[in-house]
């Protein structure tokens, strides 16, 4: 019996001492701490930062990555970066009808049967950059870019990891081997510990990426006149990729306050009542 229950503890320590390197070589830097104005319960977005995250988006990420829960209409729809209270329909939105215009999307010919490309009306969702998945992967090394339409919820960190990702990548330490169509960046998840030739306690941060660093200054022009930096640009495309994870959060919590204000309002009038009723009664 003994001898057995000791096997077993030594086991269970070895398996400890292989897991724990392991576990600490996967770790990432922690994503930067961003104060971003829809954080909080009152927060909320500023309209033109998500206009100007859009151009982003549109400029920059959509070459690679699809958002294919997004329709444009979703862009006039009340807290969208071009929401116009005069269109209480966003299909209605002439801006949001010229963005949707701009893009070309797959549909087939109602005379012959034939497949066509079409300008996009506000009712399409936004189309993906590539055909299917295979040419997805070809046309970046093998690597399937991910769908940002939830990209923040989907991600640990949210935002603030987006944002730190998109600005991260840093010159690779020595030691470290990067092949060929990979990029360093210590705020992505991986494990160097195969391409680490220095110190096995002194493993870098972070991991690979294939996406080269997506943002340079001046990549595309605002027409409010902000000033393109990459710092600006990566917070102005986060913004609006957490708006588009969540389109309806500003509503949600506005929504939230006023259930909050009623239940206070309906205790204040319950405790009154029973104040009322049972005052002349001996507890």
């Amino acid at each position: 019996m003994f001898p057995r229950i000791i096997a077993a503890v030594a086991a269970l320590g070895a398996l400890c001492a292989v897991a724990g390197p392991v576990a600490a070589e996967s770790e990432a830097r922690h994503a930067r701490d961003v104060r971003w104005s829809f954080e909080g319960p009152f927060g909320t977005f500023d309209q033109g930062q998500l206009q100007r995250g859009y151009r982003v988006y549109r400029e920059v990420c959509a070459s690679c990555h699809s958002m294919s829960l997004m329709s444009f209409r979703n862009l006039g729809q009340p807290g969208g970066p071009f929401h116009d209270a005069a269109f209480a329909n966003p299909n209605e939105n002439p801006y949001v009808r010229a963005l949707a215009a701009e893009a070309q999307v797959a549909d087939v010919d109602n005379e012959t049967g034939d497949a066509i490309q079409r300008p996009a009306t506000s009712a399409d969702r936004f189309p993906p950059p590539y055909a299917n998945e295979a040419a997805a992967r070809a046309g970046n090394g093998g690597a399937l870019p991910p769908d940002l339409s939830v990209i923040t919820k989907a991600r640990g960190g949210g935002a603030d990891y987006i944002y730190s990702l998109l600005v991260g990548y840093e010159r690779p330490p020595a030691g470290l081997t990067v092949a060929a169509g990979q990029y360093y960046n210590p705020y992505m998840l991986g494990d160097l510990s195969s391409a680490w030739r220095g110190d096995r306690h002194e493993i870098p941060e972070g991991g690979f990426i294939a996406m080269p660093p997506p943002l340079t200054a001046g990549q595309v022009t605002y027409d409010d006149g902000t000033r393109p930096t990459v710092d600006q640009m990566a917070r102005d495309v986060t913004a609006y990729l957490a708006w588009a994870s969540e389109p309806r959060q500003v509503q949600r919590k506005s929504m939230g306050l006023a259930v909050m204000i009623y239940l206070l309002i309906f205790a204040a009038i319950v405790y009154a009542s029973y104040r009322q009723i049972w005052r002349n009664v001996a507890h």
